[in-house]
């Protein structure tokens, strides 16, 4: 693989669940389900993973930014609100996901200067925003042995 790339690995286990593989020998695998009725909601769903995604992204980007400015940041928390609608077709989209974000820092000045700059390297957000390019191909199924 070349730098700048990565796998992910999804295996169905039973009705919704999946296994999600990282490819990593330091990253443990996790489980995915959708919430009933469709499976049993043990599980975050896709939905959940999106908005965890973008909110760990900036709140890493926000603490990096922090850090390198020498700003203490002894507690940093932020709440991610996704809002899925239906789509003209009836189909559910996430069609907006708002991130408040909570530091706690001992210098005003850096904060300000950081928050000004921090979303612009968090390449989750960024991409989401602009458009991700996804390509799917569905191979022809494999009998059941």
């Amino acid at each position: 693989m070349k730098e700048g790339e990565f796998k992910t690995g999804i295996e169905l286990i039973e009705n919704y669940k999946f296994r999600v593989d990282f490819n990593s020998e330091t990253i443990d695998d996790i489980f995915v389900d959708e919430p009933e009725p469709l499976g049993s909601g043990g599980y975050p769903n896709a939905g959940k993973l999106l908005a965890a995604a973008v909110g760990s992204c900036l709140c890493s980007s926000l603490a990096f930014c922090l850090r390198r400015s020498k700003v203490n940041v002894p507690s940093l928390t932020a709440e991610v609100h996704a809002m899925l609608l239906r789509n003209e077709r009836g189909r559910l989209r996430v069609t907006s996901i708002a991130v408040t974000i909570r530091p706690k820092v001992d210098d005003l000045e850096g904060m300000e200067r950081c928050k000004d700059i921090f979303e612009d390297f968090c390449i989750v957000t960024q991409s989401i925003r602009q458009g991700i390019d996804v390509s799917v191909e569905v191979k022809p199924p494999f009998p059941i042995s």
